[in-house]
């Protein structure tokens, strides 16, 4: 079994943030080390058990996509290669990599830039108190997990602490302007429609995502991670079914498992079985070797 990280510890290296899965850390005033971990989260609590080899398929398969969508949006890497980072970093290889990442610090921006293609989450229960997702309104008639009549673009609020909360896009507007607000838009449709295409050829149904964009100096890039199973719905076509919960390559299955165990969502989150864990890491892995097609070195 791969070492699990549950925390970086980089001494002399300053510490910048610590996240949900990710240790970021300063390098210089124009540059990030982002490290992501084996921490998982859910209900907005990070549990107190790892999945082995999450943080190097999270790190490989944005590394994948940010070169699949180059021809669409710049995006804020400068490199992943180990080989080229600062001699201060030389040291601490086991813990960087495969699973770190140096980028250009973005002033990023506070939306998560949302494309629903299918009826799941957040949106399903949107749907069936309002029959609408951020104040779009949908068909009658329609399921959990059935595919939208149009790919949707559904904002939510940037929640540091807590969970994100779906938002209308006449929010977004009243907060960051119309012109950058339908940028917004425009970009997230486009990344998803060509992501979603890529995925079905693959076997895999992209049934949600989000994004997150910063701009470095006055170029809007795409950043942080990109269509992942932390942030997105992948589902398996062949066994999508209308109509209740979908199979997924994501952490679904430990959220499952949580429900199953009526663990009451308050502090402190409990740790998972090795058998929930591996079975969580082997999702995450399959999900890399489908997109990819290669398996994870």
């Amino acid at each position: 079994m791969s070492q699990v990280i549950l925390e970086t510890q980089l001494p002399g290296i300053p510490l910048h943030a610590r996240g949900k899965v990710r240790d970021v850390y300063a390098i210089d005033a124009e540059t990030l080390l982002f490290v992501a971990t084996d921490r998982i989260s859910a209900f907005d609590y990070i549990l107190a058990s790892g999945i082995p080899d999450k943080g190097r398929v999270l790190t490989q398969l944005s590394l994948f996509w940010f070169d699949f969508l180059a021809d669409l949006t710049p995006n804020h890497l400068l490199t992943a290669d180990i080989r080229e980072y600062p001699i201060s970093l030389r040291g601490y290889q086991d813990q960087l990599e495969g699973r770190s990442m140096l980028v250009h610090r973005a002033k990023m921006i506070e939306v998560e830039c949302v494309a629903r293609g299918y009826l799941c989450g957040s949106g399903w229960k949107d749907y069936v108190a309002h029959q609408s997702i951020c104040g779009i309104d949908l068909p009658a008639g329609l399921e959990d997990g059935s595919k939208l009549p149009k790919t949707i673009f559904t904002p939510a609020s940037k929640a540091h602490t807590g969970h994100d909360e779906n938002i209308s896009f006449a929010t977004v507007t009243d907060r960051i302007g119309s012109a950058l607000a339908e940028e917004l838009k425009a970009k997230t449709l486009a990344i998803y429609e060509k992501a979603a295409e890529y995925a079905a050829t693959r076997g895999i149904l992209l049934a949600d995502t989000k994004f997150e964009f910063g701009f470095v100096g006055d170029t809007l890039v795409l950043g942080d991670e990109v269509l992942t199973p932390d942030s997105s719905r992948f589902w398996p076509q062949g066994t999508w079914k209308p109509g209740g919960a979908q199979l997924s390559y994501d952490k679904q299955y430990v959220r499952n498992y949580l429900e199953r165990i009526g663990w009451n969502k308050q502090p402190p989150a409990p740790a998972l079985p090795d058998d929930v864990a591996m079975e969580t890491s082997n999702k995450y892995k399959e999900a890399y070797r489908l997109i990819t097609g290669k398996e994870l070195r």
